[in-house]
């Protein structure tokens, strides 16, 4: 059993995301965990589990989808907040203990291979997989940028065309171990510029760099907020009460949520106060997959 987290570019209409739901969750042997939509990122996040093949359908599915509804080089409406370059922007296979690492990373690779041949999608793999290449360095710029650094040779796809797919971009395909998606929402008043310079400092590599944290300052502006977006990639070394310790030391948070899935040990010291819409039995991960299981 591994789990699924594709990203989707669109958090905007609520039929599309659906259709994607519906799409990964269709192979027999797949559960769908969670969904996680938000129009400011204009992005969606589900989290399936299953075995291998299902999953690797159930995703090659909802790529299909994503083709046929989302142009994200044109987006209606604009593009989100959050970096992305493709459609199915980001499709990490998760595994949950390191006897199952090989059979995550075979997983991606066949993914990979298949929205390339099949769909004409250029992947890149991240992570261990590409040596440690971030998707940050893939993002920057985002789909344009992407395109004319693969036409300038600068970057070649892992499988798929040189070019960019006319309307879904790129995709990044990755196996991984959980991680914890986490945003800080900010008191009211606080500049983006602020949260920027908090992201730098607390981001692994900065001032006061976490070990594993990646961070991002966004603008809401459909709420008028201003957030910090967190991936801490070392749960276990750096759980979420030290992530809030360090932000409360430098700027006021009003509340926290989790995006998907979270390990409860990560939760520990946490104040659960602080989390809007939290549910524990399905954002814990092993309450979600061991439900699941039962």
């Amino acid at each position: 059993m591994l789990l699924a987290v594709p990203n989707f570019t669109e958090g905007r209409d609520q039929l599309v995301v659906e259709r994607l739901a519906r799409s990964l969750a269709a192979p027999p042997g797949v559960d769908l965990l969670d969904s996680h939509v938000d129009r400011d990122h204009n992005r969606t996040v589900l989290t399936a589990r299953g075995e291998p093949l299902p999953l690797i359908e159930g995703l090659v599915a909802a790529a299909k989808v994503a083709l046929e509804e989302i142009d994200v080089l044109s987006p209606p409406g604009g593009p989100g907040v959050h970096p992305h370059v493709g459609s199915l922007d980001v499709a990490p296979f998760v595994y949950l203990d390191d006897r199952r690492r090989g059979l995550a990373c075979a997983a991606a690779l066949v993914l990979g291979d298949r929205l390339g041949a099949e769909l004409g999608l250029p992947v890149f793999l991240y992570g261990p997989l590409a040596g440690g290449r971030s998707r940050a360095e893939l993002r920057k710029g985002g789909p344009r940028s992407l395109g004319r650094r693969i036409a300038a040779g600068e970057l070649v796809p892992d499988f798929g065309p040189s070019r960019l797919h006319p309307r879904g971009g790129a995709t990044l395909v990755a196996a991984r171990p959980p991680l914890v998606a986490f945003n800080c929402h900010l008191a009211p008043g606080a500049t983006l510029k602020r949260a920027r310079e908090v992201a730098a400092e607390l981001r692994e590599g900065g001032s006061a760099g976490l070990p594993g944290l990646r961070a991002l300052a966004l603008p809401l502006a459909s709420r008028g907020e201003v957030i910090l977006s967190f991936n801490v990639e070392q749960p276990q070394r750096v759980p979420l009460v030290k992530v809030l310790e360090e932000v409360r030391k430098r700027v006021a948070v009003a509340y926290c949520e989790l995006i998907g899935l979270c390990p409860q040990a990560a939760l520990a010291g946490f104040p659960k106060e602080l989390l809007r819409g939290f549910d524990e039995r399905r954002q814990i991960l092993e309450q979600a997959v061991g439900g699941r299981a039962g």
